[in-house]
């Protein structure tokens, strides 16, 4: 059973660095998608996980994904910043004023 839970881990570090992938070249849309396919795999390992315990060596390995995925997190969020600044921008130049309807 640990296997199976730590091929969990392995799916979701494998989503995380496609998507670090697609966020280099920009490509927003798979990025998407591949969050979407790690949303999939962290829902199906929840429910794999639910009373089960890993060996000291299984828990060393599944730490060692954790931070793995942590680390490519980061590193999609760092480039994924200035996009969402621009779209921020974006949304706040659009809004429409409020100056002058508070008086």
């Amino acid at each position: 059973m640990a296997d199976s839970l730590l091929d969990y881990y392995a799916a979701i570090e494998q989503r995380s660095q496609q998507m670090l992938e697609a966020a280099e070249q920009e490509d927003w849309s798979r990025v998407a998608e591949m969050e979407g396919a790690c949303t999939v795999l962290i829902d199906q390992l929840r429910q794999a996980a639910q009373g089960q315990a890993l060996s000291p060596e299984a828990r060393r390995e599944k730490a060692r994904l954790m931070q793995s995925i942590l680390r490519i997190d980061a590193q999609i969020r760092l480039l994924a910043e200035p996009m969402v600044d621009d779209i921020h921008a974006m949304l706040h130049a659009q809004a429409p004023s409020s100056t002058g309807y508070l008086h």
